[in-house]
């Protein structure tokens, strides 16, 4: 095939694979959910589950927003390190926060299992190797914490990461027991497919362009010119909360992801495991489930779409470059090349909850390299919320913290 394109793999793959109507006539629900993406079909899911009119809207095509470009990695690891984060927000909420990531992996096992999905969600290892000989210190600190706290961690020394990965020029790592992946895209659609049979209202190329705060209820006036009564908005937006919120609260990233042509033979040694090292910004790795192997990183500071697409072919370059260090005999060979954008906050965990200046009001933002997994833990949290109840995360995902 040979493409190379901005346009993300997964919607390479996959296509158009439903099309909902935009919204042509006023509507009233109990919650409204922004956004289409992983997150909303989540948080969507759950209303629905919990037993509420829902109605979830988006401005693109269902998924065609950071949702069609992530790697869907599931790790309960967070971009901050677990004995880092004890020191930003105490040993409680650290762990708690860890553990968190990690049941979420199962609930999504759960879920795609409930909803017949043929996603092919996958169960895998997490390898998390040092990339120079200074990180080995606090990488090995970072896995006593995860040690501690209960995880399924083992340290693999240089030696015993090639006979097992295959990789060269590495200082030793930790693997984890708990991780998976899957095709987030495809997942999006099965489950908003199996939630509009059940009572979801969904409509697609539709904009929220105003909001009117009213007692017990909010009123979305949409860029096509309907409006929503809605008694809950969910805000299910990602990094475009930028443009919504004011304040500073998440930095964007660009980041950039290669796709190989398919060749089960050669990536054998790691299909069933989940790769990325200790550079700033990481590296990051895993197969495909038609033997693909992808690799991303090269973050570098959003200024605009155009500018980070720019960068396509000086990010697919020094990506290899990192590969080759690891796999110096290896001949890569380059299918599909894309960026995405994502957020990153100063002790990498989400923003989920409610926001002074937004009434009747609930935001669920799973920024850096967990958004799905935090996604997951947002349905909890979002239930909760709706039922007037306090979650134990709150004080640690809250945006004034």
């Amino acid at each position: 095939m040979n493409l190379k394109s901005n346009e993300p793999f997964w919607l390479l793959k996959n296509g158009l694979m439903s099309s909902y109507p935009s919204l042509k006539s006023d509507q009233e629900c109990d919650v409204l959910i922004i956004g289409g993406g992983i997150t909303g079909s989540l948080i969507a899911h759950q209303m629905i589950q919990d037993g509420y009119a829902a109605i979830l809207i988006d401005k693109r095509e269902i998924g065609n927003g950071s949702t069609c470009a992530t790697t869907s990695m599931l790790q309960y690891e967070i971009d901050v390190p677990l004995y880092e984060l004890i020191g930003k927000i105490g040993e409680k909420g650290a762990v708690k926060s860890y553990k968190t990531c990690s049941e979420s992996i199962d609930i999504l096992e759960n879920l795609t299992k409930k909803i017949n999905s043929k996603i092919g969600f996958k169960r895998k290892k997490s390898l998390y190797f040092a990339s120079k000989k200074k990180d080995v210190l606090w990488l090995k600190k970072e896995f006593e914490a995860r040690k501690k706290a209960g995880f399924g961690v083992k340290w693999l020394k240089p030696d015993q990461i090639l006979k097992t990965f295959g990789f060269e020029n590495t200082f030793g790592g930790i693997v984890s027991e708990q991780g998976a992946s899957i095709d987030a895209f495809k997942f999006v659609h099965e489950l908003l497919e199996f939630d509009h049979k059940n009572g979801l209202k969904i409509f697609d190329k539709t904009e929220m362009g105003s909001v009117e705060y009213h007692k017990g209820y909010n009123l979305v006036k949409t860029t096509n010119g309907p409006a929503i009564k809605a008694k809950k908005i969910i805000y299910c937006i990602g990094y475009e909360s930028k443009a919504l919120i004011k304040e500073n609260f998440v930095d964007l990233k660009s980041t950039y992801a290669i796709v190989s042509e398919i060749d089960v033979i050669k990536f054998k040694n790691i299909t069933n495991t989940l790769v990325w090292n200790t550079d700033d910004p990481y590296m990051y790795m895993r197969t495909t489930d038609d033997g693909r192997l992808l690799i991303g990183g090269g973050d570098e500071d959003f200024s605009n779409a155009e500018k980070r697409d720019a960068l396509l072919n000086k990010k697919e370059k020094e990506i290899l470059k990192t590969l080759k260090k690891i796999k110096p005999d290896y001949h890569f060979y380059t299918d599909f090349v894309w960026a995405g954008t994502f957020g990153e906050t100063k002790d990498g965990l989400p923003y989920i909850g409610e926001h002074e200046k937004f009434k009747n009001s609930y935001f669920v933002l799973g920024f850096g390299g967990n958004g799905i997994t935090f996604s997951v833990t947002g349905m909890e949290m979002a239930s909760q919320f709706m039922k007037n109840k306090k979650h134990p995360l709150s004080r640690y995902f809250k945006f004034e913290r």
